[in-house]
């Protein structure tokens, strides 16, 4: 049997690159198995369903290693899972030297485990290098005034007289926070929040 395995990062990515590539080796789509969810691990619904399905003998497409995933050992440990403990061949379609079904041979299980070692690094790599520059790029936000989050939301006209009122204790806190509306924890953190010292 043959079988397809595709990965988008978020539900708003667009599979249909990698699902012509399937097709275009005469996958049905019966037998396609498709995740929306990072590639960091492998605690993916479909692709846990999608091993469960698969006998020795059977061959798996990938369109690219990097749609298996992103954690250079836990792409070694997936693999190794298909290839010697369930039989399965496996073909990452971008990358012909990826194909368990040629080159068994000693030398060519050399070259086949050297591209899968060289090709996870870079997978992991990549994506350490996307987190790095979103780390940059807010930090870099931040220092040129960007908020980030909701706005704050304004104190409603009668806090401070309401505020007042609660500490003076003529009123219970959840009379104060009622008055306010809003719930008794916002109301003590914003009262906490307009009572520090300005430094």
């Amino acid at each position: 049997m043959e079988y397809g395995y595709i990965r988008v990062s978020s539900a708003d990515q667009n599979e249909d690159r990698q699902l012509l590539a399937l097709r275009g080796k005469s996958v049905p789509n019966s037998r396609i198995f498709m995740d929306k969810q990072s590639g960091k691990d492998f605690d993916r619904p479909e692709y846990k369903r999608l091993v469960r399905r698969l006998r020795q003998g059977d061959l798996l497409y990938l369109p690219s290693i990097d749609r298996l995933g992103r954690n250079y050992r836990e792409i070694q440990e997936q693999w190794r899972l298909l290839t010697q403990e369930k039989g399965v061949d496996v073909c990452v379609l971008d990358m012909p030297l990826l194909d368990t079904r040629q080159g068994r041979d000693l030398m060519g299980t050399f070259i086949a485990d050297l591209v899968l070692q060289i090709l996870s690094f870079v997978a992991q790599n990549e994506r350490e290098n996307i987190r790095r520059r979103q780390a940059e790029g807010i930090a870099a936000a931040k220092a040129r005034g960007v908020k980030f989050g909701r706005p704050p939301v304004p104190l409603p006209d009668n806090f401070r007289e309401v505020h007042k009122a609660w500490r003076d204790k003529k009123i219970t806190l959840r009379q104060a926070a009622n008055a306010c509306g809003m719930p008794e924890g916002t109301f003590y953190a914003k009262a906490v929040k307009l009572e520090k010292p300005i430094k």
